[in-house]
This record gives C-alpha cells, sequence and structure tokens, in this order.
C-alpha cells in the first residue's frame, strides 16, 4: 500500500496537517474516545486484512501520527470495514462522534474514474458488552449513522482536512462500536473523539445543581432539582433545565436565606450581634431598632432594652418606646351645665404617635365630700365626641347637674400603656356647673283626638334646674315643616290643639322654660286626626264629571291620529339586502385603481398588513401595534424549550380584573445584539397585526424590563409535526381534513392582508387543547431548523428546501402562491402523520428532482381527492396554484361530502423514486424489519406470537396482525403494507409506489 501513488500524496498531506494540531475540548464535553491520546496503534480491526491500513509516521517535529487509510481506487466493488473497540457510554443517552479525516478527489488521480469513489460511510451498534473480534459476522448488525462526501468546501485545494460531527441517540445499551465503511475513495482518518455533552454543576439563586448529563435527542431538556444551601430554604422549588447543548438554561424557583441568616456571595451567613431578621426571605439583616439589641448571632429578633417596650402588633423593626407622660395646661369653660375641656399634648409621647386620651368624670357632693361616678344614677352625661379613644385635646361634657362639682381626669395613653403595666399619669381639672335649662321633656302622650284636634299630655323633666315658668308645644304637618309651623304655650303638662285638618298626619314636639331659659325640644310623636265624613255628589255633578273624561278621550285621540300622518313610518331608515354588502376577502380579481378606492369607501375599517422593518427603530413598531405588559404581570413556571432568540417559557398571566389565563412567553436572551433586537421585536409586531382564530394571538410584549419577552397564547399539544407523531394513526381523515381546513383559513386570512409566511411547515403551526390549529412563527431571519441539512443557503438568506416552491429557491420569488406550494407540503405532512418531506434524500436531490418533475406520493391511506389537492398546490406555474380561499371551499366541501374521502385510489401518483422505496433484502431479523418502518415498539408482540423469522412474517394477513395486539388502524396499514412489498420483493414481483 505504501507504493500506491495516491496513498503517498495523502500521507504527505496528512502529515502536514495534523502538525496543525487540534484544539481543546469544551468544559461540558466528556470524552468516550480521542485518538489524540493513544500514543501507539488504536487497535482497531479491520476487514478484509488488504482494505485498511494502520499508518505510523512521524511530523515534522518528531511526534508519532497514528492514523487509519484505505485508497484502494483501482478495485471496483471495494467493501473495506474498520471498526472501533468497544465504548461504554458512561449513562450517556445522546454521544457525538467528531472525525478529522482527508478524502481526495478523484479527478487528481487519472485513469481511476470508473472505479473511485468520493464517499464513506459511518456505522454504530449498540451493545451490552465487548462483542468478539470477529467484524464479518456483525455488519448486518451496524445502523448507518451518515454517508460523508468530498467537497472542496469554497476553495481549490484537492486534499483539505476535513472535520465532522455527527449527534447519535438515544442509547440504551452499556456500551457501543462506531464502524468506518469504505466503498472505493482515498481517506485517511487522522482522529476520532467521541464524548457527550453535559451541564456542569453551578450554584444559582442559593441552590446547588449537581453535574447531569444531556437528553437523548437534539430538543429535549433535563429538568433538575436543586438543593438549598445551608441555612436556606425553599421559596419555589428551585428548578434549571439542561439543554442538549450542555447549557443551563433560565433558573426557575429560587431558595431565600433562612430567619437570622442573610445572602452572602452565594451562601447564607448568620446575622451578628446587634443585627437581626425575622423572617426568612431576601432581606439583608438589619440593625436592632432604637431601644433595643441582641445578645447572640443568627437572631430572629431584638428584646427591649429596661422599661421600654412594644405593642402587641408592633412589627419586629419597631423601635422600642415607654407610655406618655401626663397632659398639662388644662383649661375648662363652664356653660350652664355644660363644660369644655382642652389641653395640651404631653412633654412626653414616649417615643410613639399612636396617642390617645380618655377622660374620667365624677360627681362630688360638696367640698370634702365624697364622689361617684358621673354615669350612676338617673343623669345621663353626654360626652363629645367620645369619653375615650379621643385623638384631639378636646372634649365637651353636657347634661350636668346644676350647681354641682365635679372633678375630670384626663389620661393619655400610647399602645404601650397596657403592656408595660405602669400606672397611667393624668392631669386633673374641677368645676362647678352654673343656673341652666330645664332638660328634655319625655313620654309625651295623646289625650283625646279629634277631626279638628288633639289632646297632649306629658311628664315634668328630670332636671328642670329651676322653676318651670311654661311649656312650648311645637306642631306641624308630616313632611312639611320647612313651609309652616306653629307653636301653643301651656302653664300646665297638657294642652289641647285645637285648628286641625280632618284624617291629617302632625308632628308634635313640646320643651320646658325657666329663666335661665328654654331647654330642648323633646323627640317627635306623630299623631293623625280623625277622618272627617265622606262627600255626597248630585246627579248635576256627575253628569259634568262625565262629559269632562269623555272630552278629554276625544282630544288625545285626535292628537294621536294627527301624530300618524305627520310622522308616518320611513322605509329611508331600512337597511336594504340589495344595499347590504359582504366583502370575502380573496375572491375574484380587481381593479387596482377602482376596485381599491370602492373597498376603501364601503370599508373605512379595511386593514392592511404594514412591515415592521419600514420603521428606523424597532421599538416604535412594537409599541405602536402591541401591548404593555408590566413584568409583574408575568410568572414564568417551567422551560418548554429554546429558540434562536432564547429560551421558550410557559407561565400565567394576570390583568386587571381578570383572572389567570396560561401564555407561552418567547424570552431574548442576555448579551444580544442590536439586530437580533430588532428580529425579535419584529416578530412581535407582526403578530399584533393578526386577529384571527387560526393564528396565533400575540397577548402583548415586555420591553420596559428585562428580560425582554414576547407573550402569546398557550398551545396545549406544541407544535402539529410532533403532534401527530405523537398519536401516529389515531385519527380519522375528516379529523385530519379539519385540521387542514384550519390551517388553510388561517392562511386566507394573512394572504389577504398581503402578508407573505416564507416557512409555511407543520413544525410551524401550533395545536391547542381543542384541536384547533394556528399559523405561528413569523420571525423572518432566524435560523429555520437544528437540521443542518433542512435550509439552503443563497445569497439572500437561508430557504427551507423541502418545504419552498421552485420559483422561490431559484429566484427567490416568494409570494402567496410560494405559500400555497408550502401549504402542500404541509398536508403530506398531515396524512402521513409527520413523516420527513422526501425522506432521507439530500437537498440537491430533492431540488433536481422537483425540477425534473418528480412530486410526493400520496401517503398510505390518503384519499385520492386530498393528493390531488396536493398536486394542484404543486404546480410548477405559480398561476396554476389555486389560492387559499380556494383551497378552503374544497376543503369544506369535502367535509360536508365526507364520501368524497373513501377514495384511496393513488395508481394516478407519479412513480416514487427508487431512492424511496424500503429495501427489505437487507433486513436479517423481524427485529430490524420493525425498526426499519419505525414499529420497532411492537417488537414483543412478534416474539410473542412466534414470528421469529421473516419467512414467517411474510405470509401474514390483516387478522394475524390484529391478534398481535396492534389496535391502531394506521399502524396495522402501515405493517401489512410493508408485509406486502416485503413478499413482493422476495418474489421478484413489480410492486405500486406505496410508501411504508
Amino acid at each position: 500500500m505504501a507504493s500506491d501513488p495516491g496513498l503517498a500524496a495523502m500521507l504527505l498531506w496528512t502529515i502536514s496537517l495534523q502538525a496543525v494540531g487540534t484544539a481543546g475540548t469544551n468544559s461540558n464535553e466528556v470524552n468516550l474516545l480521542d485518538t489524540t491520546t493513544i500514543t501507539g496503534d488504536w487497535g482497531w480491526l479491520t476487514y478484509p486484512s488488504h482494505g485498511w491500513d494502520a499508518i505510523n509516521e512521524m511530523d515534522e517535529y518528531f511526534s508519532p501520527i497514528h492514523t487509519y487509510q484505505v485508497c484502494n481506487v483501482m478495485s471496483p466493488s471495494q467493501n473495506n470495514w474498520l471498526r472501533t473497540g468497544w465504548i461504554p457510554r458512561e449513562g450517556a443517552r445522546r454521544i457525538y462522534i467528531e472525525v478529522k479525516f482527508t478524502l481526495r478527489d478523484c479527478n487528481s488521480m487519472p485513469g481511476v474514474l470508473g472505479t473511485c469513489k468520493e464517499t464513506f460511510n459511518l456505522y454504530y451498534y449498540e451493545s451490552d458488552r465487548a462483542a468478539g473480534s470477529a467484524i464479518r459476522t456483525a455488519v448486518n448488525q451496524f445502523i448507518k449513522i451518515d454517508t460523508w462526501e468530498w467537497d472542496l468546501g469554497g476553495g481549490r485545494r484537492r486534499l483539505q482536512l476535513n472535520t465532522e460531527v455527527r449527534g447519535v441517540g438515544p442509547l440504551n445499551r452499556r456500551g457501543f462500536y462506531l464502524a468506518f465503511q469504505d466503498i472505493g475513495a482515498c481517506i485517511a482518518l487522522t482522529s476520532v473523539r467521541v464524548y457527550y455533552k453535559r451541564c456542569v454543576g453551578v450554584s444559582r439563586n442559593l441552590a446547588v445543581f449537581t453535574d447531569v448529563v444531556t437528553g437523548a435527542d437534539s430538543s429535549s431538556l433535563v429538568e433538575v432539582r436543586g438543593q438549598c444551601v445551608d441555612h436556606a430554604e425553599e421559596r419555589d422549588t428551585p428548578k434549571m433545565y439542561c439543554s442538549a447543548e450542555g447549557e443551563w438554561l433560565v433558573p426557575i424557583g429560587r431558595c431565600v436565606c433562612s430567619a437570622g441568616f442573610e445572602e452572602h456571595r452565594d451562601s447564607c451567613v448568620a446575622c451578628e450581634v446587634g443585627f437581626y431578621k425575622p423572617v426568612a426571605g431576601d432581606g439583608l439583616c438589619g440593625k436592632c431598632p432604637q431601644h433595643s439589641h441582641s445578645e447572640a448571632r443568627a437572631a430572629l429578633n431584638c428584646p427591649c432594652d429596661s422599661n421600654y417596650y412594644r405593642a402587641t402588633d408592633d412589627p419586629p423593626a419597631a423601635p422600642c418606646s415607654r407610655p406618655p407622660s401626663a397632659p398639662v395646661n388644662v383649661i375648662s369653660s363652664v356653660n350652664g351645665t355644660s363644660v369644655n375641656l382642652e389641653w395640651d399634648r404631653p412633654l412626653d409621647t414616649g417615643g410613639r404617635s399612636d396617642l390617645q386620651y380618655s377622660v374620667l368624670c365624677q360627681k362630688c357632693s360638696g367640698e370634702g365630700g365624697s364622689c361617684e361616678d358621673c354615669r350612676s344614677g338617673t343623669a345621663a352625661v353626654r360626652f363629645i365626641p367620645r369619653q375615650t379613644g379621643l385623638t384631639e385635646p378636646w372634649v365637651t361634657v353636657l347634661n350636668l347637674v346644676a350647681h354641682t362639682n365635679y372633678s375630670f381626669r384626663i389620661l393619655a395613653m400610647n399602645a404601650v400603656t397596657h403592656v408595660s403595666n405602669e400606672p397611667s399619669l393624668y392631669a386633673s381639672v374641677n368645676i362647678t356647673t352654673n343656673q341652666a335649662a330645664p332638660s328634655e321633656v319625655l313620654a309625651i302622650r295623646q289625650e283625646n283626638t279629634s277631626q279638628n284636634s288633639v289632646t297632649l299630655l306629658w311628664h315634668e323633666p328630670n332636671q328642670p334646674n329651676g322653676v318651670i315658668l311654661e311649656y312650648d308645644i311645637k306642631y306641624y304637618e308630616k313632611d312639611n315643616e320647612e313651609q309652616s309651623y306653629s307653636t301653643l304655650k301651656s302653664k300646665n303638662t297638657s294642652a289641647r290643639v285645637s285648628g286641625l285638618k280632618p284624617g291629617t298626619k302632625y308632628i308634635f314636639q313640646v320643651r320646658a322654660r325657666t329663666s335661665a331659659g328654654c331647654g330642648r325640644f323633646s323627640q317627635n310623636v306623630e299623631i293623625q286626626t280623625g277622618k272627617a265624613a265622606p262627600l255626597r255628589y248630585n246627579t248635576m255633578t256627575i253628569l259634568w264629571i262625565c262629559m269632562a273624561l269623555v272630552s278629554g278621550l276625544v282630544a288625545f285621540l285626535a292628537i294621536i291620529i294627527c301624530r300618524k300622518r305627520h310622522c308616518g313610518y320611513s322605509k329611508a331608515f331600512q337597511d336594504s339586502d340589495e344595499e347590504k354588502m359582504h366583502y370575502q376577502n380573496g375572491h375574484g380579481m380587481f381593479d387596482p385603481f377602482l376596485n381599491y378606492y370602492h373597498i376603501l369607501v364601503s370599508f373605512p375599517d379595511a386593514r392592511f398588513y404594514i412591515d415592521p422593518h419600514t420603521y428606523e427603530d424597532p421599538c416604535q413598531a412594537v409599541h405602536e401595534f402591541a401591548r404593555e405588559i408590566e413584568a409583574s404581570r408575568i410568572k414564568i413556571e417551567k422551560i418548554i424549550g429554546s429558540g434562536e432568540f432564547g429560551e421558550v417559557c410557559y407561565g400565567r398571566m394576570r390583568l386587571p380584573g381578570k383572572r389567570d389565563i396560561p401564555v407561552a412567553l418567547k424570552t431574548l436572551k442576555a448579551g444580544y445584539t442590536e439586530k437580533q433586537k430588532r428580529d425579535f421585536l419584529a416578530e412581535a409586531s407582526i403578530m399584533a397585526q393578526f386577529d384571527h382564530p387560526n393564528v396565533i394571538r400575540l397577548e402583548g410584549v415586555v420591553t420596559q424590563s428585562k428580560p425582554v419577552m414576547i407573550i402569546t397564547e398557550y398551545m396545549e399539544n406544541g407544535s402539529l409535526d410532533s403532534f401527530l407523531r405523537r398519536h401516529d394513526g389515531q385519527f380519522t381523515i375528516i379529523q385530519l381534513v379539519g385540521l387542514l381546513r384550519g390551517i388553510a383559513a388561517g392562511m386566507t386570512y394573512l394572504s389577504d392582508l398581503g402578508y407573505i409566511h416564507r416557512d409555511l411547515a407543520a413544525r410551524n403551526i401550533l395545536v391547542n387543547s381543542n384541536l384547533v390549529c394556528k399559523v405561528s412563527d413569523f420571525g423572518l431571519s432566524r435560523v429555520l431548523e437544528d437540521d443542518p441539512d433542512a435550509a439552503y443557503t443563497t445569497s439572500g438568506g437561508k430557504i427551507p428546501i423541502r418545504w419552498t416552491a421552485p420559483e422561490a429557491i431559484a429566484y427567490r420569488k416568494f409570494s402567496s402562491s410560494s405559500d400555497v406550494w408550502s401549504y402542500g407540503v404541509v398536508m403530506w405532512e398531515v396524512m402521513s402523520y409527520g413523516e420527513r418531506p422526501y425522506w432521507n434524500l439530500t437537498n440537491r436531490d430533492v431540488i433536481k428532482s422537483v425540477e425534473e418533475g418528480y412530486r410526493l406520493p400520496a401517503p398510505m391511506g390518503c384519499p385520492a381527492a386530498l393528493h390531488t389537492l396536493m398536486l394542484d398546490c404543486w404546480q410548477k406555474d405559480r398561476n396554476e396554484r389555486p389560492r387559499f380561499c380556494q383551497i378552503v371551499t374544497v376543503l369544506d366541501k369535502l367535509i360536508r361530502n365526507p364520501e368524497n374521502l373513501k377514495s384511496m385510489d393513488t395508481l394516478c401518483s407519479p412513480p416514487l423514486m427508487e431512492r424511496a422505496i424500503p429495501d427489505f433484502s437487507s433486513c436479517n431479523s423481524v427485529d430490524e424489519w420493525l425498526d426499519t418502518i419505525k414499529m420497532g415498539r411492537y417488537k414483543d408482540h412478534f416474539a410473542a406470537g412466534g414470528y421469529h423469522t421473516l419467512g414467517h412474517v411474510i405470509g401474514m394477513n390483516q387478522g394475524d396482525i390484529q391478534r398481535l395486539g396492534v389496535t391502531l388502524m394506521g399502524h396495522q396499514k402501515k405493517i401489512m403494507t410493508s408485509v406486502q412489498l416485503m413478499r413482493a420483493q422476495v418474489l421478484n414481483k413489480s410492486v405500486p409506489s406505496v410508501h411504508v
């Protein structure tokens, strides 16, 4: 082999390229195999012996270089295998293989064009333990990972060092092998590194998160629950999610320091002496309030100093205080049998502002005599505004006894007066009342009542305060006091009031008068006089009354007739059905000037899509179209995915006067560029202009605080493609057509607004809990898929090749017609339950095949009417494709007439390309066959049913499949179709174009 000129040239290239060296791995990558660290031969197995060779050379620095090379380009039908040793996966569910290699261009080696290849294949095989050394017997057990081909990479070198990385998962066995297959190329493997990714342990929000291995696939997130640090407790369960790239996403929940501890550098430390913290939380330790102290670290509160107190409802942060001193400068002002008391605030309020006063009143019999409480006996002493709980330094005391000595004590109190158990301090004042008017008259009653008079009786006041000279009686008609009232005087405790109206209610009041003046009027007493005898009308009076009534009735009818004649019903206020206009978006062509004017006149509120990129400032556009929401009204509960700009979270939003609603949150990660922010806000500005039940609804945006967020309605079932894969074969045709109808309705609305989606695919359709599909994902500059093969880079950006119309790929001519092409691919995805369009064809193969007239065949079980509609959407001439409004009409007719969906004739479908037909001849077992058709879940069912070889499987029928426990109709059809296809291949018969 060393004499081979191609191999010799490759060896020289390899040595020169190896001398450059390799970069170190990231901290979140854990190597399972790295050949650059192996000092000698890698020790891998080859088959056959004249295939791959282990080459050991020295570079220009005299460092050993170990490679495996093969260059049998002169011999046809090469099948050379190179297998690694058994590699334990160490708990990883998804591993990555980084291969550095050189691959020669066949054009650089004359005379080998018939036998030379420019590709080689990478395989893997899972095993719980190291297998034997025989490669030949294990070749059929390996699973293909990818095919790598020669690529200039934009340069003109005939040989260059290539680096390729591929991910594999999920892995279930304890370890695995890798194998490289050469089919006639000139290859040199310079290094192979196998590693998995992990999230390195971190401490966030006072919680410790340990190392964790990433998930089994590229989109899975691993939830990790954190453990609170010492002296901390959970406020919300601390969680973080480890992404497939080994990066921690936004933390959810948190821990807070316990009472007596405060946060310091991701830990909780005890409060120092003289400081305290009463409750667990984010707060820091506080200094003990005034007149309090703490004697040990980690104090929860600060006890008061001697002779200082706290009220029962005082918070721990309140300073300690004392009871107030006595009020000062008491002034009394006596007015007959009432007294006004005023005083000044205490000189010492005790350090509190909740000062209140109480007044104690005692009545004394004479100088040096005994005293008793003012309220004892019959005296009804009144305090205005009140006797206790006074907040102002004054009080008025009424209804005292004339010519009597009184003693008043005024107490000042605050909230700690009762806690301290110290006697309250007070100021006192003594007064003597003067002569006063009599008190109120009591117990008024009626003695006799007639039509025109009332006789009243009453008792003398309890406190006459002298000789009563006379009584005043006040009376008036009820509810008529403001107009007039009358008075009557009496020397005795009775009086007769005459001159009243019969059958009328009157109000009466009485007061007494002494030489000191008049007392207050008594309470109101209501009395009704007797009713008068009924009136008697003669015959002439009755006749006049009847004539008046008849005249009034005639006049009333005349007025009605007059109004009817002059104010008749006018049809001018009716809306004629002929004048009503129903505008249906998208129906028919219209003159660009005349009809546009007609629409604006007839529908002044007609809306058209406005491109936010026309604004100089993206914030101006988003604030014009979208609603700003306060960040405090958003609660993030969990992370459900990650996007180009940041994380996608689930949360709840509460607006004023409304209950919580579930929402989805797109966040803008920290460190964003100005372009990323502009594109992020542009997507919100676009969504805010749409209002349709089949288009995702924007709830609002958060731009005034970080992180910047886009808030949309939450769609419980996620993206349509994943939803269909989870429920493969579980829906009826009518249900699937209903999903398609909703997507078409949403696209009709968008196209009528003049909006072109450019990336219509099942992954960008969201499904809610009611199975309503909504068009989403309106970002125009995002990475379209994680799969690098999903987007085709042109000078104008990236295009999703498998969903894009030919004119958009070739000339970047995007229109509603190109969206219709994409909709046809979405129809195919729905009817195949999320199958990948064009299966394993490369993007270049897809472009070439479509250009040559190839179209996707009808999925298994797809009605002919739906496949015909798909083919209409895939017309090469975009003017011949249907419009979205027409697609909605077709789907509505199919829903109303479901018998048109029963025809499954797919013979008119274009022939399936050879690469898309599964070849079951390479399957060696039932398990391999089931994995090939993606029905591996039924391996145990087939084994339990006695189907251990493919020979047994070929003879199965529909009933046999049902008896195995395959209950889903879609799965039954897929298995039965593959059985028929395998049977036809075995018998070497032609097979119809059926996709399995």
